[in-house]
């Protein structure tokens, strides 16, 4: 349902017809890691998330799986690890 408490307008899995179910019934205001992020709302000179209603939680184990700002990093220098049983049987049967 449309939230109509903080973020109105916005979709959100919390509202229902009794109002928002999210723990104490309203958003957390975002943190400092979420500055610069494309889902941030401002309402009354606060900034909220627009897609998750803790935004601190989120960056409690690591990087926001939302964050629009930061950029992961792939290095090319890293080796897979090969299974040394799978390869003998790969270079025994031919295949590469």
């Amino acid at each position: 349902m449309v939230c109509t408490i903080l973020k109105e307008e916005i979709d959100c899995i919390f509202m229902t017809r009794q109002g928002c179910t999210y723990n104490g019934g309203h958003c957390e205001p975002v943190v400092e890691a979420c500055e610069g992020c494309d889902h941030l709302k401002e309402v009354d000179s606060d900034y909220y998330c627009v897609t998750s209603a803790n935004p601190a939680a989120k960056w409690n184990i690591g990087s926001c799986n939302f964050a629009t700002h930061v950029v992961t990093q792939i290095s090319n220098g890293d080796v897979a690890k090969v299974n040394p049983l799978k390869a003998s049987k790969r270079a025994a049967s031919g295949r590469s």
